[in-house]
Order: structure tokens, then C-alpha cells, then sequence
């Protein structure tokens, strides 16, 4: 059974799914670094929010993890090139709190506009200042949304409602999505200069990290505001304070700052300033949306393979799953193969798809043939970190899918490109799930993947079958199965040869020394 550590405060509609799918929950909301560290090697999930921080440190110590699940959009409290490296899933939820964001965005804007948190002090310590806390309509105001994927998309239709024209910096928006919002996609100067409000909805990466510098505050209107309900880091705080001392911004309002928990930061005494503890995504509705989802995702994946929402690996729906398989299974079994026979140095893996496999999801066929590939030389090397191996190496990676007939209902075939030349295999599932090999170097061969074998390169010439089983008669070595085939008559041949057990060095060296053989490998498959 699958074990699950929930190591951050989730709903208990989580701890449910995750038992209704047969997986061992272990519950430790709050538990500390030094008891994360001892007991995370038991585990083959990891099931968090955002207090929980996943580095290099819990990799080292967490030898079954297979997945991390974030319940929730943000995932910068996870190194997510490290869960990589170890091949290890790294799942969130970007929907389940995109409604409940984006409506702490508006409220936040609406009380912004308004002064309704200080006008409500004011009133409970028996003052009447009506004066003072003269508002702002937003009717007809520009709202800059900087980002505008899943939660920047609902703030703009809910802006609009609220009669509002709205401008989108993001460089991922398409001019369909655009339109569909009717709003006005534009450049972040453009932005900066002509918005009234301006609310982020952008993870926190290199390239956003401060996006609201001091020169970008200095480009915004006199009078304008600033909102951040998004990741703490986008907003440079010293450079938002001046500003808000100085009247340049009118307000400001963050949910998210650069450190949290935020029990102390430059910006609390600023005038004009509304902070929330991070309550973007706080409602009921929203906690157990995203916990439900995460506790669904963690066990579709531990139980069938099923990956939906991954940050390091494509979308494999609970569906495609079982019918991708075979596939995946067969990509392997053939990189295997080319893995074991080949020593020299690797340039390049195509991997070319007829028939049925045409239509397979090719991105977990070629990173199934990868680790088939690399684990004669890499014993680390999985089905999530196998791309980023071959890529470190400089392995050129190649995927062509045909839509010709072909002699098979399915095909697959991988090609290496190695310093000395070039090795292929073909493969084809029987009756849809049992892995075949139909030929090796373009020469026709059929065979299944034994357990242990011989592969033979040889000259097509008399006695050789002979002398073979004369080499490993003598030695007591059974043959199983004996699958030829050759090019021409006469001409450059191959041999895929099963027996009963292990073959050492010494026999091979025997086989070498027949006449009819060029070369000679012993592979194994499990």
C-alpha cells in the first residue's frame, strides 16, 4: 500500500480520498524540519500547502518519493529541479483557488478605493469622518493586470462587470484569449503609464522577481495602486513604501510578501496600506476544493499512473493511462536493449511512431526509452528525469510521428546515433500488450524480450548454429529460444539467442573466437 505524509494543515476531506484510494496517510500538520528530514524516507508521497519547504535536503532523505502534491497554485517552497533530478512528480492545484484569489483581489481593490478598513476603525473609536475618507470610483478606471492566466482571467471578467477597462501584460496571453475577455492585451511600459490599479497574477521567477521596481513605480501614474495577491518577491517593498510616503501611489494593497509568515515588514506602518495573512485562497470552499483535488491527483498516480497537473512531467489522464502503458513498457524494453549493446558515446535518440502509436502521448514513450537507454550508466536515471540527464549529456533528442500504413498495427522504433555509427531496433505490441521485437539494424527478426540472452552479430555462413550450441553445450548452458535473421544470403546476419541462465566472461570470450561471429553481447530484460 502506497504511504502518504501530509505534512501541512489540509482538510479532512483529503485524509478521506487519500483512504478511499487505498493509500496509508500519515497526518503531521506543523512537523518540524528535523522530524520532516527522519521520517521522510518512509514515504512515497508528500502531500503540502505552503509552509512545508521541499529542497535538496529532504531529496537526499527521501529515497521512495515518487510525488509532492501542493495544495494550491504557488510552488516556489519546492525545488522543483531537484524533484527532477530524483525523479520525483511535482504536482498543484491551479484551479481549485482561482475563483477565491481572484475575489480577494477585488475585495482588496474595492476597500482599497474606498479606505473601508481605516474609515472602519475611525468609526469604532467614536469618530465621524466623513471627510477624510473621500473615495474613488472605479467605474471607468484602468485596471493593469500583469499576468492573466487562470485567477488574472477571472479578475478581468469580474472588473469588467464592475464596468471597469482593463489592460493585460502577459506574454503568454493569446490574441484569442484576448478577445474572448475583451480586454486589451499590451506591453508592460504601456501598463505601467496608462493604469489606474494595477494587480499581479504571476507566479515568481527570474524574470518577475521585483517586476514593480522603483523605475517601474516611477512610470505609474500619480495616484495610482498597487495589488498583490500573487507571490510575495514580485513587489520590491522599499521601493512601494517610498512611494506611498511620497503620495506617488495612492495605496496599496498585499496579501503576499517577500518573507513569510510577516510579523514584521517595511511596509506595515505606510499610509494607505491594507495587509492580509496570505487569505488568497482562505475559504472553506476553496480549502477543500484544493485539498480534495491534490489527495485525487496523489492517488491516481500512486495507483494507476494517472498524472494530472504536473509542473515536471506531460498530463496523463486516469483514462490514457492504462492504454499508454503497453507502450510505455515496450519504448523501455527496446531502449534497453540499445542501452546494453551500446559502449560508445551517445549524439542522438529518434524515436519514430506508426500506426496506433502515432496517436500515444509521445513525451512518456520517449522518456520510458530514455531510462532504458541510460541506466547502463546512470543508476539514477527515471521516467521524470531522464530528458534532463540526456540533455546534460548533449544527447540530441528526436520525435517523428508517421501517418503512413505500415505492415504493423503499431510500430515503434528508436534510433541511436553513436560516435561510431548507428543502431536501431523496431518493436510492435501482439494482441495490443505483449512487447515484440520485429527487427534489429533494419534486419527482420522476431523475437519476445527474454530474460537472458545472447545477441550475436554474425556472418551468414554454415556450422555457425552448430558451433554456437557446441560452445554452450559444452558448458551446460541450455538454449531456450534461437531467433535469426539476415540481411542476404550469405551476407551480414544476427542472432537473438534466450538461455536458461547467466552467461560470464569466459564463455563469451569462447564465442568470440568462432569464425562466423563479429560480435557478441549478453542482455537482459526483467
Amino acid at each position: 500500500m502506497p504511504k502518504v505524509l501530509i505534512s501541512d494543515k489540509l482538510s479532512k476531506a483529503a485524509i478521506q480520498v487519500f483512504k478511499d484510494n487505498n493509500i496509508a496517510i500519515t497526518f503531521m500538520p506543523g512537523v518540524s524540519r528535523e522530524e520532516l528530514l527522519d521520517v521522510i524516507g518512509e514515504y512515497d508521497g508528500l502531500a503540502i500547502r505552503s509552509a512545508t519547504k521541499v529542497n535538496k535536503d529532504v531529496f537526499k532523505k527521501a529515497k521512495n518519493l515518487k510525488i509532492i502534491g501542493r495544495a494550491g497554485i504557488g510552488t516556489d517552497n519546492i525545488d522543483k529541479d531537484e524533484a527532477t533530478k530524483n525523479g520525483v512528480i511535482v504536482m498543484n492545484t491551479p484551479y481549485g483557488n482561482a475563483v477565491t484569489t481572484a475575489e480577494h483581489a477585488i475585495a482588496l481593490m474595492m476597500s482599497l478605493v474606498r479606505m473601508i478598513p481605516q474609515a472602519d476603525i475611525s468609526t469604532r473609536q467614536g469618530k465621524w469622518e466623513k471627510s477624510k475618507f473621500n473615495g474613488t470610483e472605479i467605474t471607468g478606471k484602468y485596471l493593469g493586470l500583469i499576468g492573466c492566466g487562470n485567477i488574472g482571467s477571472i479578475v478581468a471578467t469580474r472588473a469588467l462587470g464592475l464596468k471597469m477597462k482593463v489592460l493585460a501584460y502577459d506574454p503568454f496571453l493569446t490574441d484569442e484569449k484576448t478577445k474572448e475577455l475583451s480586454i486589451k492585451k499590451v506591453g508592460l511600459d504601456y501598463l505601467l503609464n496608462n493604469s489606474d490599479i494595477i494587480s499581479l497574477h504571476t507566479p515568481l521567477t527570474n524574470d518577475t522577481k521585483n517586476i514593480i521596481s522603483s523605475e517601474a513605480i516611477s512610470k505609474m501614474k500619480k495616484g495610482a495602486r498597487i495589488i498583490n495577491c500573487a507571490r510575495g518577491g514580485l513587489v520590491d517593498e522599499v521601493a512601494c513604501r517610498a512611494a506611498l510616503d511620497t503620495g506617488h501611489l495612492a495605496g496599496a494593497a498585499f496579501d503576499v510578501f517577500t518573507e513569510e509568515p510577516a510579523k514584521k515588514n517595511i511596509l506595515f506602518d505606510a499610509p494607505n496600506l491594507i495587509a492580509t495573512p496570505h487569505l488568497g485562497a482562505s475559504t472553506l470552499e476553496a480549502q477543500e476544493n484544493v485539498a480534495i483535488q491534490i489527495a485525487q491527483q496523489m492517488s491516481d498516480y500512486l495507483n494507476t499512473g494517472a498524472v494530472v497537473n504536473a509542473l515536471n512531467y506531460p498530463n496523463v489522464s486516469s483514462k490514457e493511462a492504462p492504454i499508454i502503458k503497453p507502450y510505455v513498457k515496450l519504448a523501455y524494453l527496446m531502449g534497453s536493449f540499445l542501452g546494453q549493446v551500446t559502449q560508445e558515446g551517445i549524439l542522438s535518440i529518434n524515436l519514430e511512431l506508426e500506426g496506433k502509436a502515432s496517436s500515444i502521448q509521445d513525451v512518456p514513450l520517449m522518456a520510458s526509452a530514455l531510462v532504458g537507454v541510460l541506466e547502463p550508466t546512470s543508476a539514477s536515471v527515471n521516467n521524470i528525469n531522464s530528458s534532463s540527464i540526456a540533455s546534460s549529456r548533449g544527447i540530441n533528442l528526436l520525435t517523428i510521428k508517421h501517418e503512413r500504413r505500415c505492415d504493423y498495427e503499431t510500430l515503434l522504433k528508436i534510433s541511436i546515433e553513436h560516435e561510431k555509427g548507428e543502431r536501431t531496433i523496431s518493436g510492435t505490441l501482439i494482441a495490443g500488450n505483449k512487447p515484440r521485437i520485429i527487427s534489429i539494424q533494419g534486419i527482420p527478426i522476431e523475437s519476445d524480450f527474454p530474460k537472458n540472452a545472447l545477441y550475436l552479430r554474425n556472418y551468414d555462413k554454415p556450422g555457425f548454429i552448430g558451433d554456437l550450441g557446441n560452445a554452450l553445450g559444452k558448458r551446460n548452458i541450455n538454449i531456450a529460444s534461437f531467433h535469426l535473421g539476415r540481411r542476404e544470403v550469405g551476407g551480414e546476419a544476427i542472432a537473438l539467442v534466450e538461455v536458461d541462465e547467466i552467461i560470464d566472461k569466459k564463455i563469451i570470450s569462447e564465442i568470440k573466437k568462432l569464425p562466423q561471429v563479429a560480435r557478441v553481447n549478453t542482455i537482459s530484460f526483467e
